[in-house]
């Protein structure tokens, strides 16, 4: 992929159905592309579907729905290493930038002022092994981790990484499979234990919008 250029499954302006912006109207740029496989992935139709656009095509796209909010996803972002330049430009045309990735990618190259949504993989994912654990290290203060949970096993599991690598719980996102994992069961547990996680479900999922 040359420098300045990406495969682009969508560009498309909705509500953000999760992390602590949840509720808020948000321009999304999906990337194509994946390694990974997870067994409840919602977004398989971005893993081959796209077309290549210059990182100024996408700007000219992102601008058109006049809304600050910009969140960069996939598929995994950084599987295309031309999006730290797209990163970087939305940045300096003043958007606020957000970054949802898989945790398999190191995100040492990803610009400071962008807000990293990380997922932790739980072993429900089938992914866990793929993880790299380093990035860990490079989680910023305003960076939210997140563990989708899918049964008791992945709760349980989430508990102790959370211990494991003394993460701050303020940051971390709790967020039951849809469909699968029962909104109130997740609630109750996370109450039983007096976890300080934010939990969440899918809001757009649920207001029926991309």
């Amino acid at each position: 992929m040359k420098t300045g250029i990406l495969k682009i499954n969508e560009i498309f302006h909705s509500i953000q159905g999760e992390s602590t912006l949840s509720g808020l109207p948000m321009v999304f740029v999906r990337l194509t592309g994946c390694s990974l496989r997870c067994t409840w992935c919602d977004t398989d139709y971005a893993f081959y579907a796209g077309q290549n656009m210059s990182v100024d095509e996408i700007l000219e796209q992102v601008e058109s729905f006049q809304c600050p909010l910009v969140e960069v996803t996939g598929g995994e972002p950084l599987d295309q290493p031309a999006v730290i330049h797209l990163m970087q430009r939305l940045i300096e045309q003043e958007f606020q930038v957000n970054l949802e990735t898989s945790g398999a990618k190191d995100i040492r190259s990803v610009p400071r002022e962008v807000k990293i949504i990380m997922d932790i993989k739980c072993p429900g994912s089938g992914m866990t092994e793929r993880m790299d654990w380093k990035n860990l290290d490079h989680i910023k203060p305003t960076d939210e981790i997140k563990f989708v949970i899918k049964d008791r096993t992945d709760y349980l599991w989430a508990k102790n990484i959370m211990t494991k690598y003394c993460l701050n719980q303020n940051q971390v996102l709790f967020s039951p499979v849809y469909g699968i994992m029962g909104y109130q069961e997740l609630a109750d547990w996370i109450l039983e234990d007096h976890l300080n996680v934010r939990y969440q479900i899918q809001m757009h999922k649920v207001i029926g919008v991309p």
